[in-house]
């Protein structure tokens, strides 16, 4: 049943779908101007180093948006664990860049890392809605 829901969703669930979609590629669009802000106070002037961080604390809410809005709509699973993923990836990138142990390697090596995943997982949950946004059209059909 959510296969079939998901290939024609409900006319009462497509705003709820656009929506979360809509706030998915926010997400992402975010995940893009941290990327950058981040290169531009490393490679240009540290000053944007204030940007990235304020960028991260703002966007980070989204996230759980996401997480709650994505088990209100009928979705694969893949899906949810894409959204899942989100708050989690985030949540050790936190982790990474604030957590001082007494390790011969610090955790801060793993920051980049998981940042790409975070990016890799937002783009592709943007990715599988924008097929249920936009299905494609079946080419064979005459007029």
């Amino acid at each position: 049943m959510a296969n079939q829901t998901l290939e024609n969703p409900q006319p009462s669930l497509k705003p709820a779908i656009i929506g979360f979609y809509a706030l998915a590629v926010l997400f992402n669009l975010c995940l893009v101007a941290q990327v950058l802000t981040v290169g531009l106070a490393y490679f240009d002037n540290p000053d944007w180093w204030n940007t990235h961080v304020w960028l991260v604390r703002s966007y980070g809410v989204l996230s759980l948006v996401l997480l709650t809005w994505v088990y209100w709509i009928p979705v694969s699973k893949r899906i949810r664990m894409l959204t899942l993923s989100l708050p989690i990836l985030l949540g050790l990138q936190f982790l990474t860049i604030h957590t001082q142990l007494s390790l011969p390697v610090s955790l801060a090596i793993f920051h980049p890392l998981l940042g790409f995943s975070l990016f890799s997982a937002s783009t592709t949950l943007v990715h599988r809605v924008g097929h249920i946004v936009f299905p494609k059209k079946d080419n064979n059909t005459t007029i």
